[in-house]
């Protein structure tokens, strides 16, 4: 067991991923405790897995990922916080490793994320067969050994990191004003920057990113996006999410001079949506 760590881990209808996530958890030292926080109803009991588990069950609509985050981070009784998105399957090194760099480093330290194409995940999986299958982000790379610090916050993705509880606190956490999909965890991590706690790579441990349904670009969390990005703009001064802004004007959906005025002109209709759906073979 890894003392003084718990894993936090969401879920919204991806029980099989959810599945995987704590299967691979089981294979390598687990934390002291695991919390899994359910953004939809009342879920069915799962099985023993071999170490504590505990479900907080929200039943919210949308995807409300920073009120979720953190009502993982309260029922946490650990000075270790690791926080892995239900679709990412842990290498059985990932728990103790970030356990480990926590104890050495403050910040908010990321692991490698490897993504997986459809079909990759299957009965009898190993983590040789993940590893080899999975493909690495090209915008961030991770050093050989120890850690690494990154210079640009936005490199922060929340899909896999580990932050010390008081490091969590004294941020406030995820900032709830940020509703739905996108931009809550670029927040934390200019908020974290502003107070000098930096984003760091670890050379230990990788997470899987099972496959799912996917659109790029991601037209169905279009609302969501526009608001994020207008309530971060307003606190930080410049836009995230730059790439996908420009391409819902590309279609007509904001006004081309959004970097001034971010006008909706009309909202994705379905078919447009289907459209931006990613084939199966494609990672991200």
């Amino acid at each position: 067991m890894i003392a003084d760590t718990t894993l936090i881990t969401l879920n919204k209808g991806r029980d099989a991923h959810l599945a995987r996530l704590l299967e691979g958890v089981a294979r390598g030292p687990h934390p002291q405790a695991c919390v899994i926080v359910e953004m939809g109803p009342e879920p069915a009991p799962l099985p023993d897995y071999g170490f504590p588990i505990r479900r907080i069950v929200l039943d919210s609509p949308g995807l409300p990922l920073a009120r979720a985050r953190n009502a993982g981070r309260r029922a946490a009784e650990t000075g270790r916080l690791v926080f892995l998105d239900v679709d990412c399957i842990p290498s059985a090194d990932l728990v103790p490793r970030l356990s480990a760099d926590l104890a050495e480093a403050e910040g908010l330290i990321c692991c490698e994320i490897r993504y997986l194409p459809a079909g990759a995940v299957t009965d009898g999986w190993t983590e040789a067969g993940l590893r080899a299958a999975g493909h690495p982000h090209p915008v961030r790379r991770f050093p050989e050994q120890g850690l690494a610090r990154s210079d640009n916050p936005g490199l922060f993705w929340s899909l896999a990191f580990g932050v010390r509880a008081t490091t969590f606190d004294r941020l406030g956490g995820f900032d709830e004003g940020f509703d739905g999909y996108g931009a809550e965890d670029t927040d934390l991590a200019f908020r974290a920057d502003a107070l000098g706690i930096p984003v760091l790579f670890s050379a230990g441990g990788q997470a899987f990113h099972q496959h799912h349904v996917a659109c790029d670009p991601p037209l169905q969390h279009f609302a969501d996006i526009v608001r994020n990005a207008q309530r971060f703009r307003a606190r930080h001064g410049i836009w995230p999410m730059d790439g996908w802004l420009d391409a819902f004007a590309e279609r007509g959906l904001i006004d081309t001079q959004w970097r001034d005025d971010l006008v909706v002109l009309r909202q994705p209709g379905a078919d447009e949506i289907a459209a931006t759906r990613l084939p199966a073979d494609r990672p991200f």
